[in-house]
């Protein structure tokens, strides 16, 4: 049949007035055979299904756009592209940290490879209670080991591994920030997560910062956005001259409702997170969250790729970044001391 086809198929150009009628037949005939040969192709019987990431996330989608599109960033520097070579599954708790562990269980039943508990130390210790077979990448803020995630940085142990910034062992930097705005301030405020697992120790370390700098204390708590309004005008009611947020998730994705109470009681605040600046806060002094969700990425890659975690040591993302906003420091009455906003590595203007 191919002999014959081939044959038919194979006129003189030169001679032949419809040689060009004749050779759009040929293509479509050739064009036939070669989608007849697709079709009858038979799929290989084994052939595997795409490696999968469980991701578990303590935020929405839309809060957590910027840190997962670093973290797909690091998945592709590791040969990963999801949809391509890769599926992950997420899991999303949309600011309901006590769903973490529900969520966490459930990425564990589902077939997936690998879990990326990303987004702080609730989602780390959710993730670990979930599961000590399937390996767990974590990304958050804290100490691993002292919070009981891993039992040291060079040797994790066991299935889990991760990346860690420093955002909460600069919290006390913060203060010192934020005094630095008012050198005559004799109090300070300190807004603190009751629901974090880093909130004693850090209580701690700016305790003693405060003690340093021979200023007292107003501490005060918010675990619900519901808290923030309330917590606002406490402070203003005391004449608090400035407030610091300690290093929590649920703070550093609230930088917008933050900011505009900030604005609307006038009162000077610094938190973790760049986006509290951008947002229109005073300022905002803590880890690089974009290059700890881009190595959580990588390490993602290179469990798939059949590295085990206990040979992985605990990445510490050690750069940390000053936002200043200057219009707000204008609104707010203050002015940033002139060795401040050097040193600043972004200004809003």
């Amino acid at each position: 049949m191919t002999r014959t086809i081939t044959a038919s198929l194979s006129p003189d150009l030169r001679q032949t007035p419809d040689g060009a009628t004749r050779l759009l037949r040929r293509r479509d005939v050739l064009g036939l055979l070669a989608c007849s040969a697709l079709v009858g192709r038979p799929k290989p019987a084994n052939a595997s299904p795409l490696p999968a990431i469980g991701y578990l996330c303590p935020e929405t989608p839309e809060l957590f756009a910027s840190r997962l599109a670093a973290f797909r960033a690091g998945l592709q520097e590791a040969g990963f592209v999801e949809g391509e070579n890769v599926r992950i599954d997420y899991a999303w708790a949309n600011g309901q940290y006590e769903h973490l562990p529900r969520l966490a269980a459930d990425l564990v039943n589902r077939p997936v490879d690998a879990i990326v508990a990303a987004g702080g130390a609730q989602a780390a210790l959710a993730a670990k209670g979930a599961t000590t077979t399937k390996t767990i990448v974590f990304e958050m803020g804290g100490d691993p080991v002292q919070i009981g995630v891993v039992d040291s940085l060079s040797r994790p142990g066991g299935n889990i591994t991760g990346i860690s910034s420093l955002s909460v062992d600069v919290s006390p930097k913060r203060l010192e920030l934020m005094h630095d705005m008012d050198r005559n301030a004799r109090t300070l405020a300190v807004a603190v997560n009751p629901a974090s697992p880093t909130a004693a120790s850090q209580l701690q370390n700016m305790t003693a910062a405060a003690d340093t700098l021979d200023i007292k204390l107003h501490v005060v708590q918010a675990k619900t956005e519901s808290d923030f309004d309330p917590l606002f005008a406490t402070l203003a009611k005391n004449a608090i001259s400035g407030v610091v947020f300690t290093s929590d998730p649920y703070f550093a994705f609230r930088s917008r409702p933050i900011a505009h109470l900030a604005l609307k009681y006038r009162i000077p605040a610094i938190t973790q997170s760049r986006d509290f600046p951008i947002a229109g806060g005073l300022m905002s002094y803590g880890g690089d969250f974009a290059q700890s969700h881009r190595r959580a990425g990588v390490y993602a890659g290179r469990v798939l790729k059949g590295e085990q975690p206990h040979d992985l040591p605990v990445q510490l993302v050690t750069k940390v970044e000053l936002v200043i906003n200057l219009r707000t420091a204008v609104q707010l009455g203050r002015e940033f001391p002139l060795s401040l906003a050097i040193g600043a590595d972004d200004v809003v203007e």
